[in-house]
């Protein structure tokens, strides 16, 4: 009688992200396509419809049965900037309150030195300027509110920094905005697996920032670089061996259609155990964890607190030689794009495994349920901090 019962459950869903993985999801559950005017109960927009939606100016609300998969200023994570704002404000309120977690013996961050040394620009110009004078490297630069490796580039003297800060800017009539960009070190010691540099996509559920509730997907992947990484840097515009965003590598000669330059992260566990031993491989995950956690606090007091939004994260970690993880970005609208059947299966089961969490056991969207998702539910998740008000 139940299963009838459930077999008959009435979900209407609405979408404007036209992608496969997606979409065949929601029918093999027997929902129902419908109009973003229309009575829906699920829905998985992009950034963009979402900015509309919870525009203060439209006074929209959400109904007890509605649920969607952004949280309204789901940026505090995704812009670059914001990121490292929010995570200098939690390093210096760990740092007031005297948390002993936040300090090592040697009296530096243990879980908040996760990310290289970071400017903002061009207000931390100045400040730019005084580290380089002090310690001279390759920096790497990145437009704060793009994505998939557009616009990025690589300097290793000041000059090129300077002449390229003079080609972005425009004229005092303009009403073009100047775009905001980051700075960072370049890790210039990244670990290398067939001479090759990669990092890790992670991807990391949020059901609720009040209490933080957060799952890890076990199910990532390293994502490589198509051409051999020179350890001089001699040539810092060859992006194929520095940058591993599959739309910059796709375009590079080198490039494998079949396997897509990716790895599992299974597959980096057992590489790993083998080079490096178990120890250190299952440190190195567990570290990772943290740093995720670790993000998620430092952005949790300036999230909104909605309870009909959730958020799949997209986490790129680089690892070094030494197996220090550091975080490069978070994504609050990682790419569905399927470059390969590795891919399609894992993203498939990805978007499954996220729908199975977020819906209550009556398989209803209702916003006022406790998340408390049941261990049958979270197969594919590992938990990362569950708390409980």
């Amino acid at each position: 009688m139940y299963k009838e019962k459930k077999d008959m459950i009435k979900i209407n869903y609405c979408s404007d992200i036209d992608q496969s993985v997606l979409l065949s999801n929601f029918e093999k559950r027997g929902w129902m396509h419908v109009g973003p005017e229309d009575e829906w109960n699920f829905y998985w927009t992009s950034l963009q419809t979402c900015r509309c939606l919870f525009n203060a100016d439209k006074n929209y609300r959400l109904k007890d049965d509605q649920i969607i998969n952004h949280f309204p200023n789901h940026y505090e994570l995704g812009r670059k900037d914001l990121l490292i704002r929010n995570i200098r404000r939690y390093r210096r309120e760990l740092l007031k309150s005297g948390t002993t977690i936040s300090k090592c013996v040697r009296g530096t961050f243990l879980y908040l030195d996760f990310i290289p040394t970071t400017y903002v620009l061009p207000v931390d110009y100045n400040l730019f300027l005084a580290e380089y004078r002090r310690n001279p490297s390759t920096w790497i630069v990145k437009p704060c509110g793009k994505s998939r490796g557009s616009g990025i580039f690589l300097i290793d003297k000041l000059s090129q920094l300077k002449k390229w800060s003079k080609e972005k800017k425009y004229p005092k009539t303009s009403s073009i905005k100047k775009e905001t960009y980051i700075i960072s070190r370049y890790i210039e010691n990244p670990l290398l697996i067939s001479g090759k540099k990669f990092d890790l996509r992670l991807y990391v559920l949020v059901t609720s920032f009040h209490p933080l509730k957060a799952y890890l997907f076990k199910f990532g992947f390293c994502r490589f670089c198509s051409v051999k990484y020179n350890a001089h840097l001699t040539d810092i515009n060859c992006l194929f061996a520095h940058l591993t965003n599959v739309s910059v590598q796709k375009e590079g000669d080198d490039y494998n259609n079949i396997h897509g330059g990716k790895w599992s992260t299974e597959n980096l566990k057992l590489y790993l155990t083998s080079t490096r031993g178990e120890k250190r491989t299952r440190k190195l995950f567990d570290d990772i964890s943290w740093i995720i956690v670790h993000s998620l606090k430092a952005a949790r007091s300036v999230m909104s607190h909605d309870t009909h939004c959730f958020e799949c994260y997209g986490y790129d970690i680089i690892v070094d030689e030494d197996l220090k993880p550091w975080l490069i970005e978070v994504n609050s609208s990682p790419s569905l794009t399927c470059t390969t059947s590795s891919d399609h299966i894992l993203k498939s089961k990805l978007i499954d495994s996220i729908v199975t969490v977020v819906l209550p056991p009556s398989g209803i969207p209702n916003c006022r349920w406790n998340k408390n998702p049941s261990p049958e539910s979270l197969v594919n998740f590992d938990v990362l901090i569950n708390e409980v008000l």
